[in-house]
């Protein structure tokens, strides 16, 4: 840090009454350790955070003596209360200083008496120009302005860009993605910068001298904790630690940016140290087929339910519906390593996902899955903490729309519904039973960056899960149908359709008849699927060519007391054909730990894959 003197005309000090002046040499050896820290020739930062929604200002910065101040002032207010302030922190801050070195009274004084604290001047200077004291905070303090307290110069950085979030999983294991939660202001996770330190084996070397991993705090001595050495190439958000890693901790330091200019850095430790995977995992071999990004004019769509932690996580779940599973393993922090690192693998071109809790969404698939090259799109439930993903790789698709519906909004206010609405006027029970459901439908409508005349619609859903539940099944989906038929022959005529979801129908039932042959009957058994009070018998049709791309598994939900078939890629054979579908799990890999989730498997579903070409 520079120690020129003041930016201005004047006296640089400002003597309180009774008091005589601070030596400014005892300023000047502190400055001087604070200027060592801050780099050669360069100046601290004066953080100020100005919001115009917001009646205060905040301004950060860090005294010579080490102490750092975090101040709320008004936006209002004249700078010269602000600055008055200021020096009376950097007054309090030096005594205290001085007190725990011990000292019981200040240096001698131009007169030789005793000295008492004396505040120093401080001064805003903008293009070297003082700024005047009747200024308000709002005008005063700009970015690129200087603040001067004693000799040391800070440079006023106006709301740069921050990191206000740093998390790290509570479980990090070798071989599977570790995605940090970070929230930014001011700043984008993709224009900043990330670097990546393991702790230090016993009598290794550590990093080299002077290269920590962030800023060290101003005059502050060296951590006295552990040496930490440097990943070499690890400068992405997401990173996947290796074998080497176990045993020992992590840190990571984030520096925030916006493409413009870099924030202060973060850094953050790891809990606790790396630990040995859980060995081979359902999907490693199905790995092996999508190691590699498909060809153009291939589609890789894969549709997965994830299991939302709403549901995995409670006593209900771990005493109930999967007692055989570890508790541990339905822990959201170690379900995330495996999800993450399953679906990285399976290089998916266009990904369905149900059952994504939103913050799992925004704080850990939407930024791991961008760093292998997804764009996520998310659909919450109504009233609910979970809802559908969506996510496209970036380079094969673009995004020309979203028309997204929840069923009963549709079906209770748009006109398009109207004679289905009509329909089920005959049966009330059935129609409030529709109505009161959270069910929505996600809907993508892509086009080819490779191709711009091949566009896809991309839809997404998750039905209602009761078993007793057909009727309502069949209802949402004539509801799905007619709005997919307005998104492909009104507003984007003649692209064909790709159909992903949980519709928790099995193949026998009238939910995948109607969808694979095109009508279903009013005198159809599942119309009375939760008894004749509740019958609803109705004939449905639709002008879609659907069939399931994967077949009709065994099963793609595997749970101690059920398994069978209940999602499907649906899609429109007379534009899209199945080039492969990628083998299932074997049965033994299923139930090596007697179903599903497990210690080795994230979900209770099955992801379906197949790649696809256009005809």
């Amino acid at each position: 840090m520079g120690r020129g003197g003041s930016c201005g005309r004047g006296s640089m000090w400002k003597l309180r009454a009774g008091g005589s002046a601070l030596s400014r040499g005892a300023w000047a050896r502190i400055s001087g350790r604070a200027g060592a820290e801050g780099g050669a020739g360069g100046m601290e930062r004066a953080v100020v955070r100005c919001v115009p929604s917001e009646p205060k200002l905040s301004l950060s910065f860090a005294l010579a003596d080490g102490s750092h101040k975090h101040m709320q002032r008004d936006q209002s207010e004249p700078l010269g209360r602000a600055l008055s302030r200021i020096a009376t922190n950097a007054l309090k801050g030096h005594a205290k200083a001085a007190a725990r070195k011990g000292r019981r009274a200040a240096e001698p004084g131009p007169a030789g008496g005793a000295a008492g604290p004396a505040e120093p001047l401080v001064k805003l200077y903008y293009r070297e120009e003082a700024v005047g004291d009747d200024v308000l905070n709002v005008d005063a303090w700009q970015d690129g302005a200087v603040l001067q307290i004693g000799d040391v110069k800070y440079k006023v950085e106006r709301n740069p860009p921050s990191v206000t979030e740093l998390q790290l999983p509570r479980y990090i294991m070798a071989g599977f993605p570790v995605c940090p939660k970070l929230g930014l202001e001011f700043g984008e996770p993709e224009r900043s910068l990330f670097r990546w330190f393991r702790e230090a084996r016993p009598g290794a070397a550590a990093g080299p001298p002077g290269a920590p991993a962030c800023a060290a705090p101003a005059g502050g001595e060296a951590s006295a904790g552990p040496a930490w050495v440097e990943v070499g190439g690890a400068h992405e958000r997401v990173f996947t630690p290796s074998n080497a890693d176990i045993g020992l901790r992590l840190k990571l330091c984030c520096t925030p940016g916006n493409g413009q200019r870099l924030g202060p850095s973060r850094e953050l430790e790891s809990a606790g140290p790396v630990e040995a995977g859980p060995g081979a995992c359902t999907f490693d071999q199905r790995h092996l087929y999508t190691k590699r990004v498909s060809g153009d004019g291939l589609v890789r769509a894969v549709t997965y339910n994830v299991l939302a932690d709403v549901y995995a996580h409670t006593e209900h779940s771990r005493a109930v519906l999967y007692p055989y599973c570890a508790p541990y393993a339905l822990g959201l922090d170690y379900r995330l390593n495996l999800l993450q690192k399953e679906l990285s693998g399976y290089s998916a071109d266009v990904l369905c996902l149900q059952e994504v809790d939103r913050a799992v969404f925004h704080d850990s698939l939407a930024p791991a899955l961008d760093a292998f090259g997804l764009h996520g799109l998310f659909r919450l439930k109504q009233q609910q903490h979970e809802g559908l993903a969506t996510f496209f790789r970036r380079d094969k698709f673009r995004l020309l729309a979203q028309h997204d519906i929840a069923y009963q909004q549709a079906l209770a206010g748009d006109p398009l519904y109207a004679p289905l609405l009509e329909q089920l006027g005959r049966y009330p029970q059935a129609r409030d039973r529709v109505l009161q459901r959270s069910s929505a439908l996600q809907v993508s409508v892509l086009q080819s960056t490779k191709d711009l005349s091949k566009k896809i619609c991309v839809a997404n859903t998750h039905l209602y899960w009761h078993p007793r539940g057909g009727h309502i099944r069949l209802i949402q989906m004539a509801i799905a149908l007619t709005h997919l038929r307005h998104v492909t022959h009104d507003l984007y005529p003649g692209i064909p359709v790709l159909f992903c979801g949980d519709f928790n129908s099995t193949p026998s039932t009238g939910m995948y008849s109607f969808v694979s042959t095109g009508s279903i009957s009013e005198d159809h058994e599942d119309w009375a699927s939760n008894g004749e009070e509740e019958r609803c018998s109705m004939s449905l049709t639709h002008s879609f060519r659907l069939k399931s791309a994967c077949g009709e598994p065994a099963y793609t939900n595997y749970v101690g007391g059920f398994h069978g078939c209940l999602d499907y890629i649906f899609i429109d054979f007379t534009a899209l054909e199945v080039e492969q579908v990628i083998p299932m799990p074997s049965h033994e890999e299923v139930t090596t730990h007697q179903a599903l989730p497990s210690v080795s498997h994230p979900s209770d579903h099955i992801a379906l894959i197949c790649d696809l070409k256009w005809k």
